[in-house]
């Protein structure tokens, strides 16, 4: 019976999407950021900096 609730269980997770959108905003902004530093060379150095801060506080978030 056990195992039986442990499919279940792993089953609803895989049909979960409620965190789609949110990955989908995120790839939309990564090209936008990407297109803009390819259009705006001035620009790339700030989108840089920015992309630098976003990974090092997931990585900080992800160690903790």
């Amino acid at each position: 019976m056990k195992q039986a609730l442990n499919l279940i269980c792993r089953l609803q997770l895989w049909k979960d999407t409620k965190g789609q959108d949110l990955i989908e905003y995120a790839l939309m902004a990564g090209f936008v950021a990407v297109a803009a530093g390819a259009i705006m060379p001035g620009v790339s150095d700030s989108i840089s900096t920015i992309f630098s801060k976003v990974g090092s506080v997931m990585t900080a978030s992800a160690a903790s």
